[in-house]
């Protein structure tokens, strides 16, 4: 075990910012069941390891699973924890994931379409340049807000969706707010990021699937003939889906509302939105 410098406290909680996980090519996560989870997924490299003496007695195994182990006292955890009440574990990730060969990282780092997680050049084994990678995938407009990404990451892995699609704008699947939401859902679900709105126009472009999306014109949901494979693409809480990628939306539909008196909200949160499309989805192409 190694000592928890104050030098090392600085460079995990630095984890905290887009800059300081650029620069380090890191993500943190914390929690006992987050990192367990993560842990044992095997997705992503551990960097390093921080609990206390009690966790590393239950879990003497994961000694092997990082490179730096650290045992640390209640208050120590507080200091370096970006939790309020953090629990008795954190981890720093790297953030290429251990499914993304070095032939790919190499092929589309030289591409401008686009690039997992973030500005980084990893990608994931099963990235394409001309349709999705599974039966249904997402895409999301500029999807701001880092609660609202990190329950649309955990609930398309409820519904088996193993890739989403960022638009430029859309929040960093790393802050750790999208992270805690997640619940460890980045094990199995493969964030990538464009580097551009025309980069999401050309990738759409070149989908040989339908392009669903929601809009207030739309056809009725419930009503409507859906099939796979598809990309459901949501829009920015405010102000949906953008004009650029709205032209290339094939089937636009709607989320109908069942108020008896024709009163109510302007509009579901995307995360809402996102799970019941989804469920409905996933429904429809089971039967």
């Amino acid at each position: 075990m190694q000592i928890l410098t104050k030098n090392k406290i600085k460079e995990i909680r630095a984890l905290e910012q887009h800059k300081g996980r650029r620069e380090q090519h890191a993500w943190l996560a914390e929690g006992n069941r987050m990192v367990g989870d993560l842990l044992a997924s095997d997705a992503f490299e551990c960097r390093k390891l921080v609990a206390t003496r009690s966790w590393w007695e239950s879990h003497p195994e994961y000694a092997e699973k990082a490179e730096e182990c650290y045992e640390v006292t209640s208050a120590e955890m507080q200091r370096v924890s970006l939790l309020q009440a953090p629990q008795d574990v954190l981890a720093v990730f790297d953030m290429t994931r251990k499914d993304a060969t070095s032939s790919e990282t190499s092929e589309y780092s030289e591409s401008s379409e686009y690039s997992e997680y973030s500005d980084y050049s990893d990608y994931s084994e099963n990235s394409d340049h001309s349709e999705p990678s599974t039966t249904l995938s997402l895409l999301l407009d500029e999807v701001q807000d880092p609660g609202n990404l990190g329950t649309i990451i955990r609930t398309a892995d409820w519904f088996g969706v193993r890739d989403i699609y960022c638009a430029p704008g859309t929040a960093d699947c790393f802050n750790a707010k999208v992270v805690q939401a997640t619940m460890s859902a980045l094990a199995r679900v493969r964030v990538h990021y464009f580097t551009s709105k025309d980069d999401v126009c050309d990738w759409l472009r070149h989908c040989q699937c339908p392009i669903y999306g929601t809009f207030l014109e739309g056809e009725n949901f419930y009503a409507s003939q859906l099939q796979t494979p598809a990309v459901l693409v949501m829009g920015n809480e405010g102000r949906g889906i953008s004009s650029e990628v709205a032209a290339l939306v094939t089937h636009k539909l709607l989320i109908p509302h069942f108020s008896s008196d024709g009163q109510h909200v302007e509009s579901l949160n995307v995360s809402v939105a996102t799970a019941i499309c989804l469920s409905e989805l996933r429904r429809k192409l089971s039967v």
